[in-house]
């Protein structure tokens, strides 16, 4: 009976390991089964993560060389990766070096402010421009919501206060990410859920594309912290998938955190109760169908290890079996329990 839970917890551990999946305790391992609603975060985790510069659009007579060297000049002041790929892009197309911006001011979920000769440079999205103008222009608005349609992340460039361009990204989908939600739906997950900061239009594009059954769009972390309690209001257990900084205080609050390993931050790797070391959203059914099979183990030794000891009470206490016969009894539902625990290493996900 001591054993019985251990064994199978242990078995379960180095299956995942050996799979590439770090399972951090034998708490997550069995959680994990129990879980019926997942929520996924969008950049690096359903898509690449590797984000490409689409098209410089400048607007109100810029003309693009000069707007690629604006980009350019405030981008490399951030670290985010959508400013990454804006930086390799725009450096691709103008091929020569720019002049520095400086007193760069980070906008959590929105964008970025720069100085940049002797005017103010607003790089966001929609949203920060909204807040700051209290609306955009219709013709700008429109242009905007075109590209995103087709599945690009825009942002606008602002200089002082005038509309100089608009910047289109786009982020594909991970080529193993609609297969593996196929195979979630088949192991019992009901709700697949896509939280992103990004637009509804372009999580709508990406959620065709990889079966997401649900989107929650343009939420700031903390709003994804507050999805996460709402998700497991309704809907019980829930697992957060993520990999970014912006991701862990969500984890933090799911029910089971699990990072994409490689390309996750540290931050997201310490958070996470699992992490996907091989960084393959493939191996997501696989932990989950190693946490069932986990499951059922224990519960099989629970059976045997009890009903031995409920067999065995009553006849040795009523001399039926002698002494020896029962410890014979005893050791050999151990040795079954152990065997049985030991199955798990053996474990292939079966869809």
């Amino acid at each position: 009976l001591a054993i019985a839970t251990p064994s199978a917890v242990l078995s379960g551990i180095a299956r995942a390991a050996h799979g590439g999946v770090l399972i951090k305790g034998g708490g997550p391992l069995e959680k994990l089964g129990s879980v019926n609603t997942i929520a996924f975060d969008k950049t690096g985790t359903l898509t690449e993560g590797k984000p490409k510069l689409t098209g410089v659009y400048p607007l109100n007579g810029m003309n693009e060389k000069e707007l690629l060297s604006i980009i350019i000049a405030v981008e490399k002041l951030s670290d985010h990766p959508l400013a990454k790929a804006i930086v390799k892009g725009s450096i691709e197309r103008l091929k020569y070096d720019v002049p520095h911006a400086g007193n760069v001011q980070a906008i959590t979920g929105r964008g970025i402010k720069v100085n940049f000769e002797n005017s103010v440079i607003h790089i966001g999205n929609k949203e920060l421009f909204t807040e700051k103008n209290n609306q955009l222009p219709e013709e700008i608005k429109d242009k905007m919501e075109a590209f995103e349609t087709e599945g690009n992340t825009t942002m606008l460039v602002q200089q002082d206060e005038k509309f100089i361009g608009i910047i289109a990204l786009m982020d594909t989908p991970r080529e193993d990410a609609k297969e593996t939600l196929t195979q979630l739906h088949q192991l019992g997950i009901k709700k697949m859920i896509m939280l992103t900061g990004d637009n509804q239009k372009v999580a709508e594009a990406i959620a065709k594309k990889t079966g997401v059954t649900q989107t929650l769009s343009g939420l700031m972390p903390e709003e994804k912290v507050a999805a996460i309690k709402e998700l497991q209001a309704s809907e019980g257990e829930v697992a957060m998938i993520g990999d970014g900084v912006n991701d862990a205080p969500a984890m933090a609050k799911s029910s089971v955190s699990i990072a994409m390993g490689a390309a996750g931050s540290d931050v997201a790797l310490e958070t996470a109760d699992i992490a996907l070391m091989a960084d393959k959203l493939s191996n997501l059914p696989f932990a989950i169908g190693l946490s069932k099979k986990a499951g059922r183990i224990i519960r099989q030794n629970l059976i045997i290890s009890l009903g031995m000891v409920i067999i065995l009470i009553p006849l040795t206490l009523t001399g039926y079996a002698t002494i020896g016969p029962a410890v014979v009894g005893h050791e050999g539902s151990t040795l079954i329990v152990v065997f049985n625990a030991l199955r798990l290493l053996a474990y292939k996900v079966k869809i």
